[in-house]
């Protein structure tokens, strides 16, 4: 692997057709790889609209399984570009069980690997509970020609814990396919802390893991005029530093590019040695929902 890599991240808008978005996206990734990006990520369920806004039980006809007529054409496009491609799809696993997948074609045209999202939201406008069952590929780093990876999805985002796990298999740059945005009524009131949030949180995580991240966004407005998102993009690369690199508009459809110095990584680790100083031994009660002290024994004096 080289010691600095391009990333490219694919920040668009979806119509009904999914035909034209699949199109749409086959030449943004042909665009990106002629600008130099050797690592491709595609936005959260790019294929079509974000259905998630209702409880409908025809959108489950949009789902498709993995290989399937999607991932065999992007890994044609991988092969092509000699490019790593990320795509979010939803993937129909069996007849009632359905996932929101990412899926990794490695340069060479290879379907790598998978990673299905593992915490799924439930929320006005994001009932994704209805439509995919929770992950089960646990979190995971995949090994391209490029650099070595992760990938979550948009939810995923706020919870350090995969953040951290993923970059334990050794991820240098972390990817987040993402489908976030306003609600109209909340936007003016809320909007600039909501995004500021959201984009904090996920360059905490390249600062506490010593890695990079990248978010890729949708862009532009879709559902009902009083009651849909208006999904606001920016989408960002940020170092390890937790320094934004590049980060694109809110309003607008683009390709950003940003290059990747591994070697910064290892000299921001050796700095700052998050992994080497955890306290691992002391961390069990991580995996409780919550901690009752009052009736925890550890908690009362003696």
């Amino acid at each position: 692997m080289a010691n600095s890599v391009r990333i490219g991240l694919v920040q668009m808008s979806c119509s009904a057709d999914v035909a034209a978005n699949m199109g749409k996206a086959a030449e943004r990734i042909r665009q990106a790889a002629a600008s130099g990006a050797q690592i491709i990520c595609l936005q959260e369920l790019f294929r079509s609209p974000y259905f998630c806004q209702t409880e409908d039980p025809a959108c489950f006809d949009l789902a498709e399984p993995i290989p399937g007529p999607t991932t065999d054409l992007l890994c044609q496009l991988a092969r092509e570009t000699e490019t790593v491609v990320i795509a979010s799809l939803f993937e129909r696993r069996a007849p009632g069980l359905y996932h929101n997948t990412a899926a990794v074609m490695d340069a060479d045209g290879s379907l790598l690997g998978i990673y299905r999202k593992m915490h799924i939201p439930d929320d006005p406008l994001y009932y994704e509970k209805y439509y995919f069952t929770p992950g089960d590929t646990g979190f995971r780093a995949f090994g391209t020609r490029y650099a070595r990876i992760g990938v979550l999805v948009c939810w995923d985002q706020w919870f350090p814990e995969g953040a951290r796990l993923t970059a334990l298999h050794g991820a240098d740059i972390l990817f987040y396919p993402t489908a976030i945005g306003w609600h109209p009524k909340e936007k003016e009131r809320f909007g600039k802390a909501q995004h500021e949030a959201w984009e904090l949180m996920q360059r905490s995580h390249a600062v506490a893991n010593g890695v990079y991240v990248a978010a890729v966004n949708r862009v532009g407005f879709e559902g009902q005029p009083q009651s849909g998102l208006e999904f606001w993009g920016a989408s960002f690369v940020a170092d390890p530093f937790g320094v934004v690199l590049q980060r694109a508009s809110h309003d607008k459809e683009e390709i950003v590019l940003a290059d990747c110095d591994l070697e910064h990584l290892e000299n921001v680790r050796r700095h700052w040695p998050f992994l080497r100083d955890r306290r691992i031994d002391v961390y069990h009660d991580l995996t409780r929902r919550f901690i009752d002290e009052p009736d925890d024994p550890r908690w009362q004096g003696g």
